[in-house]
């Protein structure tokens, strides 16, 4: 008890290394040749999910998530109370400000493709451990919370369609329970808990049938909206646009519109969760991201325009603008038309909800982040079948004990957070060296690079002979070292363009942007918007470029660079934290013109277009992938701004609600997660393996032969905590030891030691043998 005691006594802490190894825990990245190995029948999860998901299947999936709610509600809502018939603007405010983000997750489902949890194996790839389980864990309480506030907004509709004599059942046979929500009384929602079980009930019976399910709603949600267009052109008046009345309450509720607007688009991101569920994540993933967000913004303005034109600004329904504007002119069979396509619209957004939170906990737990039974994967339906069943019985019961008012002020929080991180990650990852993101090309080449002592044994084999495999690549005669500057011609290299057999192999780090043959810049390494500002600024580009700082097509980034750009965007982050919490909270101060004030906007601006311009100037990496967001910097900065403003606009009582859920995970992670996770547990197998290694360690000066022994627990802990003069007399002295008694201990060492040493460099050779 009392070396217990002892060992607790702060003075013998050795808190540099405490701090060293608990932050080299929470900043641990997951390597991305990890999920490659993973490919085959199983992985470490279990039983592999199934690759059945198509692009059409996808693009189903992001609309079916962002259009029920935004169609059938949010249009209405913003047009009444915020911006009139600007509606239309502001949801093409929005949906700009949504493709921003929409564009780095596309990146990013290309460079970690065939994974699944989203933005948190985005953010454990390339950030760390810590901050994936947060990203991770929020990504949890949004679709958790999407789901519960799906089930109450379809629970409310059946009760509308029946006059409330649902709700009139329930308080009468059930009663009511007082602090469900804000201190109001609420009756307990059954019917909200039926549909949730119902829909995870769907949900767990397998992939393929949750998504055919979704493509019905879909399709029977379309054929309403083409109703919508038809039947309201007969009805709809250019008076309610006339007269100043297109924008009754000016730019500013276009905006205010807009950051409504915004959360309608929220959804997208259920297609970065599919990744190992996708038949070609490469391709599949971007193009779904992109088409699904057109074809949102197609159906809210076009919806949002029949509204304004049949209906004014000001006698718009809130409740169901789109039902009751029919029967503003008599059609009361089309209000009964438009109620069935209310019903599939939030069916397939509660859908969207359940369907990517199991995949997120599978992939946390089979990480070891979460408890691990529920990364089980059921080799009947090949769906996380626990995970399921865990998130949607906490979904049925919130959806039970939680007003929907509450529920739907706290959908939005864990999506922007994660919306921030992406973009982070993707100003991070461009900037790197290749030596840092190395990981990604392999898993996107599919294929594992050769090992550094492999190389010399692959160049002896085509030296030997050159036409076993020399066939398989044409290149210039001089080559006389196997193909390792050679184009690939396998699959994978059609992601990327098609093979030319003079341009560099894929893993080398000149791919697509210098001639093999002359060894000069190529035009195709140059984005379109490049090539088009050269066009408009003619030869003074170059001059341009030279006097900015600007790095050329040749500059390669380093360790240096890729620091630089991380302190950059760790201060962005931070001033654009401070810029956009100023706007809000003191945009009293700025409208008064205070000088303070606008000096302090000034100087916040300047900083933030400083940083910007300073990444801007460092050479970003020349690997070439299927899909990368443009207009780097500028991208991703914007949309990180974007979103910490929409953030910081939510309420108080949601921050509070958010911090407690943030408490309960962090008990998670450092309880559980952080001594359990994969990585962990590999890290202490490796430490394991290195320490039965040294004890057949060739020369080995502490040998008890030599008189010399190994130092107790103590001693080597006051040697390392010790300063560093203590530390290289220490060595000094062993050194000379060593030095003193060389000729008997090679003689014992070798006698002792040599058929281990043998036995080891032959597996060594075994490891590094060429395929």
């Amino acid at each position: 008890m009392s070396g217990f005691l002892a060992s607790l006594d702060p003075r013998r802490v050795q808190w540099g290394a405490a701090w060293y190894a608990m932050h080299s825990r929470i900043l641990r990245t997951k390597p991305v040749e990890s999920m490659l190995e993973g490919t085959g029948a199983t992985t470490a999860h279990g039983t592999k999910l199934a690759q059945v998901l198509t692009t059409m299947d996808l693009i189903s999936l992001g609309v079916g998530s962002c259009v029920g709610t935004g169609m059938y509600v949010v249009s209405g809502l913003v047009a009444k109370e915020m911006a009139g018939p600007g509606v239309i603007v502001s949801f093409i405010i929005a949906a700009v400000a949504s493709i921003l983000s929409g564009v780095c997750y596309a990146e990013f489902g290309v460079r970690v493709p065939k994974t699944t949890g989203s933005a948190y194996t985005y953010s454990y790839v390339t950030v760390g451990e810590f901050v994936a389980f947060f990203i991770g864990w929020n990504l949890i309480l949004e679709y958790l919370i999407g789901t519960a506030a799906g089930a109450s907004a379809l629970s409310s509709m059946f009760d509308s369609l029946a006059n409330h004599t649902i709700s009139h059942w329930m308080v009468d046979s059930v009663g009511t329970l007082n602090g469900l929500g804000k201190g109001e009384e609420s009756y307990p929602d059954l019917l909200a808990l039926v549909i949730a079980i119902i829909v995870t009930i769907i949900v767990a019976l397998g992939v393929k049938n949750s998504v055919g399910f979704n493509n019905i709603l879909n399709v029977l949600n379309l054929a309403v909206w083409v109703f919508i267009m038809i039947a309201g052109l007969f009805f709809i008046s250019g008076k309610y646009w006339a007269e100043g009345q297109f924008l009754p309450h000016g730019w500013s509720g276009v905006l205010q519109g807009a950051a409504t607007c915004f959360y309608a688009f929220i959804g997208f991101d259920i297609i970065a969760t599919t990744g190992e569920e996708a038949k070609n994540p490469n391709t599949s993933i971007p193009y779904a991201i992109t088409a699904s967000l057109v074809i949102c913004l197609t159906a809210y303005v076009s919806v949002s325009m029949i509204l304004t034109l049949m209906v004014p600004y000001n006698a718009i329904d809130t409740e169901s603008p789109l039902m009751e504007m029919f029967v503003a002119h008599g059609f009361y069979a089309a209000k009964f038309i438009v109620a069935i396509g209310s019903v599939a619209g939030l069916t397939v957004s509660l859908l969207g909800s359940l369907f990517p939170m199991p995949r997120v906990i599978y992939a946390m737990a089979g990480d070891g982040l979460l408890f691990r039974f529920l990364a089980h994967v059921s080799s009947y339906t090949e769906t996380p079948v626990v995970a399921c069943i865990v998130s949607g019985f906490l979904a049925a019961l919130l959806s039970l004990l939680v007003s929907l008012r509450d529920l739907i002020e706290m959908m939005s929080i864990g999506t922007l957070l994660a919306y921030t991180l992406v973009s982070v990650c993707v100003l991070l990852l461009r900037y790197q060296p290749e030596s840092d993101i190395d990981g990604f090309v392999k898993f996107l080449s599919q294929e594992h690079t050769k090992k550094k002592e492999g190389i010399l044994a692959d160049c002896e084999k085509e030296v030997c002979s050159p036409v076993s495999e020399g066939e398989e690549f044409s290149g210039p005669a001089t080559n006389t070292c196997g193909a390792k500057n050679l184009p690939s011609l396998g699959d994978n290299e059609m992601l990327i363009g098609k093979s030319d057999k003079s341009t560099y192999n894929v893993n080398h780090p000149n791919y697509g942007t210098v001639d093999m043959t002359t060894g000069i810049e190529t035009d195709e390494s140059e984005n379109i918007y490049l090539i088009k500002l050269k066009k408009l600024i003619g030869p003074r580009y170059y001059t341009m470029r030279i006097r900015l700082g600007l790095p050329g097509k040749m500059d390669r980034p380093t360790a240096a660079t890729g620091h630089t750009v991380t302190i950059c965007v760790l201060l962005l982050f931070i001033l654009m934290f401070i810029f956009c919490s100023f706007i809000i909270f003191g945009s009293d101060y700025i409208s008064e013109q205070s000088w303070w004030a606008i000096l302090l906007v000034v100087l916040m601006v300047l900083l933030i277009s400083a940083l910007v311009f300073v990444i801007l100037q460092q050479p970003e990496n020349p690997k070439k992938l299927p899909y990368m967001a443009p207009c780097l910097p500028f991208v991703p900065a914007f949309a990180m701004l974007v979103n910490i403003y929409l953030m910081l606009k939510l309420s108080t009582i949601t921050w509070i609600r958010f911090a407690v859920w943030c408490f309960v995970g962090m008990l998670i992670y450092f309880g559980y997660g952080i001594w359990n996770s994969t990585l962990e547990i590999s890290a202490r197998e490796e430490a394991l393996h290195q320490s039965t290694y040294q004890r057949y360690d060739v020369d080995d000066p502490f040998s008890v032969e030599e008189g010399f022994s190994y130092a107790t627990e103590g001693e080597s802990q006051e040697n390392w905590g010790g300063p560093a003069e203590d530390k290289g007399f220490y060595y000094q002295q062993m050194s000379d030891a060593k030095a003193n008694t060389r000729t008997s201990s090679k003689a014992k060492s070798k006698s002792k030691h040599k058929q281990n040493s043998e036995a080891l460099i032959a597996n060594d050779e075994l490891d590094y043998s060429p395929e």
